[in-house]
């Protein structure tokens, strides 16, 4: 470990693990392309989210102690996933804040905690080289990454760096796509509403592929353009970013 190669965790997601590996296999070469020394660790599991979104703070708290103890020991801490870094940037000191000790580790793991996008860009200074592809595409605003982490700027321009991707403007960008993790099970037709709204403004755009941080969001999203009908194929931008966006979409067979 060395101030140019930093030893970095990559908390994977439930959701990457489950639904999409190549997110995370792609988040390790875009890393180490950019420098870090990438390390997984085995006993990672749930962040929390649902549990806080559901209101169970007493799980949500265990499993915060549980995933502080668990990455504290890497110089940084790495996520595909704008809500699961929120939940570990934001939620994680607030949940704990009736213990000083672990409010203390929670405050620290917090500092050193980044959603891959922006540490790529912000902290690395890093840019993909010989990753290509020839497409159009309109990125979507994740809510937490955006609206709790103020990722705005960073994705758009790590793609930019991408050979023959044209980035297209997208009416509603920063609007929620209706997922909102449990939202969609507690309020399923607000969220189909939200969607079906989201849908026809990125189908307007123009756009070939949907590009987004948040698995969550981008399965929300493909499975309402499928239904559709639609052409348009979703991607999370770190496989475009590192050279893997010639591989299936999200939803197709691999």
């Amino acid at each position: 470990m060395t101030e140019d190669r930093p030893r970095v965790a990559l908390f994977v997601t439930c959701l990457v693990d489950v639904m999409r590996p190549r997110i995370g296999f792609a988040a390790i070469r875009a890393l180490e392309a950019a420098g870090c020394e990438v390390m997984v660790p085995p006993d990672q599991t749930c962040c929390g989210q649902p549990a806080l979104n559901s209101g169970d703070r007493a799980t949500a708290e265990k499993m915060a102690r549980t995933t502080i103890a668990l990455l504290e020991p890497y110089e940084a801490v790495v996520v595909p996933s704008g809500s699961c870094a929120g939940t570990i940037i934001a939620h994680y000191p607030e949940i704990l804040a009736h213990d000083p000790d672990w409010h203390a580790r929670a405050e620290a793991l917090a500092a050193k905690t980044h959603e891959i996008l922006s540490y790529l860009d912000r902290v690395r200074g890093w840019r993909p080289e010989g990753a290509a592809l020839h497409a159009s595409a309109a990125y979507h605003d994740s809510c937490s990454g955006l609206r709790e982490l103020g990722i705005k700027s960073e994705p758009r321009r790590l793609l930019d760096a991408v050979e023959g991707l044209a980035l297209k403007p997208l009416a509603g960008a920063e609007t929620c796509c209706g997922f909102g993790g449990t939202f969609c099970v507690k309020y399923p037709a607000i969220s189909n509403a939200i969607t079906e709204e989201k849908a026809a403004q990125i189908e307007a755009s123009g756009a070939e592929l949907l590009l987004a941080g948040d698995l969550g969001c981008l399965m929300n999203m493909a499975g309402k353009l499928n239904r559709r009908g639609s052409k348009v194929r979703a991607f999370h931008a770190i496989e475009l970013v590192a050279g893997m966006g010639d591989g299936p979409a999200i939803g197709e067979a691999e």
